[in-house]
């Protein structure tokens, strides 16, 4: 038995934990730390799973890693640009940003490039753009935007969400569809209903959007015959293990062989020509396969908290553009991350979208590294977060932002910008 006035070692623990998880920078370092760290690790096995086919197409065991890094050096510093951006910069990107990826969207169907059955990519010289990326940061701006302005209470009335936010969404999932790529699709439906939870959707019209949108997923797959076939494949993939279900049958025998500790970093035999996009759609069973299974719930456990955070910023901030913005970028990223690690185990229908963070394509990556910087900005909203940097300082860009006369001290928190907008 515990002494007098001593509390037991359980609940001591779960003491610190709380006071641990209670101050006002742990969402900032969380999202930065699992970012840092998902970057670093899938720039790791971008370079095991892509080096044996890029020496066999290009010479080089390297091309594919130093393509994926440029997109780091590129996006790393993007990220750092909008975790210093004030809120109405991300308010104001909304519109624009949906423009554009309309636009791009649209050239797609004129101009774009035809891979795999899907028309989803743009050459501008030698840089091959996915403009359906883009329309993910799009529409959690732009759609946060128009629920926060139209917010009363914290509740929204239905007909709200009609004008222009589903129109909106059936454009882009529209024009998404037409260059065939019902994973991106799934995506954009996890953003919008992720805002309508937010805003207190009621129960009635979150289950009607559910089922139109579970009725136009099945007419979709039923009368295009390559959809049919997935699902069919994905029921049983060892009914034809060398074609049909090659990928799926594939990526379960490289998953599979990792064991508890994996094979050891770029010891796969997997990735000798027998998993398809191994640096890509499937690089989560590369990992499995050298990391083993304490590799794979690394990542899921990184994935977990950066959704965590992400959720803990949207909980404690109480801007409701930031509310919404925040809980749509980690239904964008987690959602991705499950769908992603679903098809590779075998749980869910091969959709052909990446692994965020990890996977090999630059497209992919710039967006969700922006859509990062944004929730480090809105971590330096909450509860105290202001007065905690104050006393810790700026750091060296900051200090070297301030001496050219483009940086700043951090806002501190008022009152009159803590409360609902």
């Amino acid at each position: 038995m515990a002494e007098a006035g001593t509390e037991p070692p359980a609940e001591g623990r779960l003491a610190a934990l709380r006071e641990l998880l209670n101050r006002p920078l742990v969402s900032y370092y969380l999202v930065l730390g699992c970012s840092a760290l998902l970057l670093a690790l899938g720039l790791m096995m971008v370079l095991s799973a892509s080096s044996i086919e890029a020496l066999q197409e290009t010479g080089s065991p390297f091309y594919w890693f130093i393509k994926q890094s440029t997109s780091v050096a590129l996006g790393v510093p993007l990220m750092w640009v909008c975790s210093r951006l004030p809120q109405r910069f991300f308010r104001l990107a909304g519109n624009p940003l949906m423009g554009v990826s309309i636009l791009g969207l649209v050239m797609v169907i004129f101009l774009g490039q035809e891979v795999l059955g899907a028309q989803r990519w743009i050459s501008i010289g030698p840089f091959s753009l996915q403009p359906s990326e883009p329309a993910k940061l799009a529409l959690v701006l732009w759609g946060a935007d128009i629920l926060a302005r139209r917010a009363r209470g914290g509740r929204i009335e239905w007909r709200h969400l009609m004008i222009p936010l589903m129109p909106g969404l059936a454009l882009l999932a529209v024009l998404v569809l037409i260059g065939r790529d019902l994973g991106t699709t799934l995506v954009l439906m996890m953003i919008f209903l992720a805002l309508l939870w937010v805003v207190g959707a009621p129960v009635r019209l979150f289950a009607g959007v559910l089922g139109l949108l579970a009725l136009a997923a099945a007419m979709m797959i039923v009368v295009t015959p390559w959809r049919l076939e997935r699902v069919t494949n994905f029921i049983n993939p060892w009914a034809d293990p060398q074609d049909t279900g090659f990928q799926a049958v594939q990526g379960l025998i490289a998953i599979g062989s990792g064991g508890w500790f994996g094979l050891g970093l770029g010891a796969s035999r997997q990735k000798w020509g027998h998993v398809p996009h191994a640096e890509s759609d499937f690089i989560f069973s590369i990992l499995g396969e050298e990391l083993g299974l304490m590799g794979t719930l690394v990542v899921v456990a990184l994935f977990g908290l950066l959704g965590y955070a992400g959720l803990r910023i949207a909980s404690r901030v109480n801007d409701p553009f930031i509310r919404l913005s925040s809980a749509a970028t980690v239904a964008w990223i987690a959602g991705q991350a499950i769908v992603n690690i679903g098809a590779v185990i075998g749980v869910l229908p091969i959709t052909g979208i990446p692994l965020p963070l990890v996977s090999y394509g630059g497209s992919a990556l710039l967006p969700t590294l922006a859509a990062l910087g944004m929730l480090l900005s809105f971590a330096k909203r909450e509860p105290g977060a202001a007065a905690a940097l104050a006393v810790r300082g700026p750091g060296p860009a900051s200090r070297a932002l301030s001496w050219l006369g483009l940086g700043g001290r951090p806002r501190r928190e008022t009152t009159r910008n803590r409360g609902v907008t």
